[in-house]
């Protein structure tokens, strides 16, 4: 009898701070939703997000893929604000001017 052993699956160590952050996300989903009208059962048949799955993004749930995250994000229309990220990289540009300063 052949058995397949499953491994546990693993989740990012996430720091209580960086929770709060999922948290706000959560939060912030949750206002955009009710702003819009559109209810956990509309987000789940347009998305095909579990509505267990969509409760946990509601909830800044850090086991949540970023997937799931960006088709709620995409189902509200913000999706494009994922491309603000690290879109103006101010200490990323004082440590490559440093270096480039450095090189004379």
């Amino acid at each position: 009898m052949n058995t397949i052993e499953s491994k546990p699956k693993r989740s990012a160590v996430i720091f209580p701070k960086h929770k709060k952050v999922l948290s706000i996300l959560g939060e912030n989903l949750t206002l955009a939703m009710k702003r819009r009208g559109v209810t956990q059962e509309m987000m789940h048949s347009r998305t095909g997000i579990s509505k267990p799955t969509l409760r946990k993004i509601l909830k800044g749930d850090p086991s949540v893929s970023l997937g799931h995250y960006v088709n709620v994000l995409a189902s509200l229309g913000l999706v494009d604000d994922l491309t603000k990220i690290a879109f103006d990289d101010e200490l990323g540009r004082k440590l490559q001017d440093i270096k480039l300063m450095n090189k004379k």
